[in-house]
């Protein structure tokens, strides 16, 4: 880095002008915040079944005595013994965070296809306790955008993220999709995001970003991140 150095009173000149774009930038996402929740929203008429600890879960049951639900489709692939680094950086903020929007009506589930015993394993290793099912061999997965079948990956036609990328290697992505339930208990598709929209949810990536380095992704995207439990521990 060759930073310029300055007076304080330029300093201040030149935060000053950053400031106007940061609050330029925060009535644009705003503005976007209020389009999404204007969104319209589409029934759910498919009965989800999930394997969970404690036996069989619909999606109803998600809800709990929430009205909101938002479930993040976290990459873990049966047969795999692979961990998804990006999906568990991602899910180590979500306990922190649910002491807090749990409060405000809304419900967390994390979703992968991976046997429920494997999803537990994980679980345990990492530490987290919000609550993790298994989609199986459903069709959720498929559904919701986040899981390709071989035969779809091999002709070319497995797409993620709205068609923007096309997937010829991976079996299963990433993603949150949220849901509502009406007082008839009728269930809701309201919003997914893929790829660079769960961004959203790194809390951490925040903070690198108020930094000279910012995310200091030398190596590459996310080139330094690891599992929480494989960083080098510190002296």
């Amino acid at each position: 880095m060759h930073p310029t150095i300055v007076s304080r009173e330029d300093w201040l000149a030149a935060r000053k002008a950053l400031l106007a774009k940061e609050l330029e930038m925060t009535h644009a996402l705003d503005a976007l915040r209020a389009e999404r929740r204007r969104l319209p929203w589409f029934k759910i008429e498919k009965s989800y079944v999930f394997d969970a600890s404690d036996g069989k879960c619909t999606l109803t049951d998600l809800f709990g005595d929430r009205s909101q639900l938002a479930i993040y489709h976290f990459m873990l692939t049966p047969g795999s013994d692979h961990i998804c680094p990006g999906c568990s950086y991602t899910m180590d903020h979500v306990d922190a965070a649910r002491q807090h929007f749990e409060q405000a009506d809304l419900a967390f589930a994390a979703i992968s296809r991976a046997p429920i015993a494997r999803i537990e394993q994980v679980k345990a290793r990492m530490g987290w306790a919000f609550r993790w099912i298994s989609s199986g061999d459903g069709d959720f997965n498929y559904d919701f955008g986040v899981s390709f079948t071989e035969a779809d990956r091999a002709a070319g036609r497995a797409f993620y993220n709205y068609d923007k990328i096309r997937i010829q290697k991976s079996p299963d992505m990433f993603g949150v999709s949220v849901f509502i339930k009406d007082e008839d208990g009728d269930i809701y598709h309201t919003y997914s995001t893929y790829h660079r929209g769960t961004e959203l949810l790194m809390g951490a990536f925040n903070w690198l970003d108020l930094t000279p380095r910012g995310r200091n992704e030398t190596g590459g995207t996310m080139s330094w991140l690891r599992l929480h439990d494989e960083y080098p521990q510190a002296e």
